[in-house]
C-alpha cells in the first residue's frame, strides 16, 4: 500500500513573552525595557510530525506577528510536504509575491512569510530525521540556487556564480563537517547590556570566560563620555587578547556616529555594530571610508528586511561583517542568498542571536556557512545569549566558547509545555496578574 503523503492539516500560533524588562536584559539605546518574545508557529500534519518556527520580537507587537502568520498559513494548510520539497521556491514566491499582500512587503509581512517557510523547512528536516544544517549541507548546489529569488540579486551574484562557489567547496565539505561536528561555530556573547552596572557586567564576563568565551560585546549609545568609560571598563575586564565589539543599535545619524566612533580607535575593537540606520547604505559607505584606517569594521544586518539591502551593503563594501537574523527576512531561502552574497564579497557571516530560541536557529546557519559556503574560521562569530535557554526541549549547548553541533531533527525548536503555560500572552502564569501598565502596548518605560 503506497505511503500517504505528509499533509499540513492545521496551524497553531502562540504569543510568548518573557518580562526580561524586569532585569533590563536585552536593553540598548532604543529598546530600553524589552520583553523578549516570540510568535511561535506549529504546523500540524497527518503524520504526527510538527513543523515549528519562531519570529523574535521584544514585547508589544507580537500579536501583530501572530495575526500575520495565521493569515499566511491559509496558503499551506491542505498542501503536502512533497509539494514543498519538490521546489521550496514555489512556496516562497507564492508568499512573497502575493498579488495583494506584496504591497506590505517587508517588516511584519516578510517575517510572517519567513515563519511559514521556516516551519516547512523544519518539517522537511524532521521527515529525514536530520538537523536542519545537515539537510542544507547535503543539498545539491543547483537545488540551493533554485531556492533563491535572483531577480534583484544577479547584478551582484548570479545563479551560476552561486553554483560555482558551492561546487568549489564540495571537495572540502566532509572534512569541514567533521571539524564543525567536533567543535562547532565559535561564539560571542553580549555581556554589557545598557541597563546593567559594572558589577553585573563583570560577573557575566567571568562566568562566560569560565565557559571558554573570548569574544564579548557591549551596548553603547549614551553620551560619549559614558560610552568610553564603559568600553574601557570592558577592555580592562576581558584583557587585551579577547575580541571586543560594540553595538549602538542604529541610535545615531551619520554625522553623530562619526563624532562618537572617532573615540573608539584606541580600544582595538573587532567591529562597531549598527551605529546608524539598518538600511542607510550610503551612510555605511561614508563611515567605512572615514574609518578605513581603524582596527574595526562596521557590522550590520540583524534588522535588514531583505536580501536586496544586504546586496547593497556587501557590494558597496560598506560593511565588514554580515549579521543575518534567522527570522527577519523570508526564511531559509533568503538567508541562503545572503550567506552566498557574503561569501562572494568576503564578509564573514556573524549571525544575530538572542530572544527566545533564536540561537537554536542561527547555529544551523553558522554550520551550513562554515561547512558548505565559506569554510570554518574564527573570523566568523555566532552570537550566543546565555539566558532563556530553558524555553525549549533541546537548548543550545556551548563548549570552550563555541557551539556544540546540534543533533535534534529540524531546528530543535520544540518548546517545553510548562514554558508555554507560564509565558503565553496575555493569560500565562507570569502575565495574568501583571499590572496593565507593565504589559502590552500600554507598557511604557519610565
Amino acid at each position: 500500500m503506497p505511503q500517504q503523503p505528509i499533509t499540513i492539516t492545521a496551524a497553531e500560533v502562540i504569543d510568548l513573552r518573557v518580562p526580561t524588562s524586569d532585569q533590563m536584559l536585552g536593553s540598548d539605546p532604543f529598546h530600553v525595557a524589552p520583553d523578549y518574545s516570540s510568535a511561535v508557529l506549529h504546523l500540524e500534519t497527518n503524520a504526527g510530525l510538527r513543523g515549528v518556527s519562531v519570529v523574535f520580537t521584544i514585547g508589544a507587537g507580537t500579536d501583530w506577528m501572530c495575526h500575520g502568520i495565521r493569515d499566511l498559513c491559509q496558503l499551506v494548510i491542505g498542501t503536502t510536504l512533497d509539494e514543498f520539497t519538490d521546489s521550496p521556491f514555489k512556496l516562497y514566491k507564492r508568499l512573497i509575491d502575493h498579488h495583494q499582500l506584496r504591497w506590505l512587503h517587508d517588516g511584519v509581512f516578510r517575517m510572517a512569510a519567513g515563519a511559514v517557510l521556516n516551519a516547512m523547512w523544519d518539517l522537511w528536516a524532521k521527515s529525514r530525521n536530520q538537523p536542519l544544517w545537515k539537510l542544507l549541507v547535503d543539498l545539491e548546489s543547483e537545488f540551493v540556487a533554485d531556492c533563491i529569488d535572483w531577480r534583484n540579486l544577479s547584478d551582484a551574484l548570479t545563479r551560476e556564480e552561486a553554483i560555482s562557489l558551492l561546487q568549489a567547496r564540495r571537495p572540502e565539505v566532509a572534512r569541514r563537517e567533521a571539524a564543525l561536528t567536533a567543535r562547532g561555530p565559535k561564539a560571542y556573547c553580549t555581556a554589557g547590556w545598557l541597563g546593567l552596572g559594572n558589577e553585573e557586567i563583570l560577573a557575566t564576563i567571568r562566568k562566560l570566560q569560565a565557559e571558554g568565551f573570548d569574544a564579548f560585546k557591549l551596548k553603547v549609545g549614551q553620551n560619549s563620555e559614558q560610552d568610553i568609560q564603559r568600553i574601557q571598563f570592558m577592555r580592562d575586564a576581558i584583557g587585551p587578547d579577547c575580541q571586543l565589539m560594540v553595538d549602538a543599535n542604529q541610535f545615531w545619524g551619520v554625522a553623530e556616529a562619526k563624532q562618537h566612533v572617532k573615540h573608539y580607535r584606541p580600544f582595538n575593537l573587532k567591529w562597531v555594530e549598527e551605529p546608524i540606520a539598518r538600511d542607510d547604505v550610503l551612510g555605511y559607505v561614508d563611515l567605512a571610508e572615514t574609518f578605513a584606517d581603524a582596527s574595526f569594521d562596521f557590522a550590520c544586518g540583524e534588522q535588514a528586511a531583505s536580501p536586496v539591502i544586504f546586496k547593497q551593503l556587501l557590494k558597496s563594501g560598506a560593511i565588514g561583517y554580515c549579521q543575518i537574523d534567522a527570522v527577519r527576512v523570508g526564511g531559509v531561502n533568503d538567508v541562503m542568498a545572503i550567506i552566498l552574497l557574503a561569501a562572494k564579497y568576503g564578509a564573514p557571516v556573524c549571525p544575530h542571536g538572542g530572544g527566545i530560541a533564536l540561537c537554536n536557529m542561527i547555529q544551523h546557519y553558522g554550520m551550513w556557512d562554515q561547512i558548505a559556503v565559506s569554510g570554518h574560521s574564527d573570523t566568523q562569530l555566532v552570537e550566543y545569549i546565555d539566558f532563556l535557554q530553558d524555553a525549549v526541549e533541546h537548548p543550545v549547548k556551548v563548549r570552550n566558547g563555541g557551539y556544540v553541533a546540534p543533533v535534534a531533527p529540524g531546528w530543535g525548536l520544540e518548546f517545553r509545555p510548562e514554558f508555554i503555560a507560564q509565558h503565553r500572552f496575555p493569560d500565562g502564569d507570569v502575565w495574568i496578574d501583571r499590572p496593565a501598565d507593565k504589559k502590552g502596548a500600554h507598557f511604557e518605560a519610565r
